[in-house]
């Protein structure tokens, strides 16, 4: 019985994964920056919430570069989480399921995610 010998350690920058699979490990990480920038978004909402003065303190936060970037970074997050959650919709009702339509519904992903993304700079900024 011959053995194979299996790599030991895979190095993923060899490999060339279709687009298709791009997007939806993308539609996965947007979903970890929105689960770990909602700890931004509620201590934002605690300190408005606290006084008065924390709302000033509030407003004065997101008026910071660095909070405003945050901000366009969990929107940015947000619009490609909702637009990459459609086209999965859209695969469980078996559309988009061959290899052409998979592409076409990514590249129609990325396209609406970027005019979300500019979208929100405009308004954040």
């Amino acid at each position: 019985m011959k053995t194979r010998e299996r790599p030991v350690n895979l190095d993923l920058t060899k490999f060339s994964f279709p687009l298709p699979a791009l997007t939806s490990i993308t539609h996965r990480i947007s979903g970890v920056i929105l689960f770990v920038g909602l700890a931004f978004l509620l201590y934002a909402l605690n300190l408005s919430l606290s006084s008065p003065t924390g709302y000033a303190d509030a407003v004065a936060l997101f008026d910071a570069p660095l909070a405003k970037f945050v901000t366009w970074g969990l929107l940015t997050a947000l619009g490609y989480h909702l637009v990459a959650g459609i086209k999965h919709l859209f695969l469980d009702f078996d559309f988009g399921e061959t290899l052409q339509g998979a592409r076409l519904a990514s590249q129609i992903t990325i396209v609406a995610a970027v005019i979300l993304s500019i979208l929100a700079g405009v308004w954040v900024w």
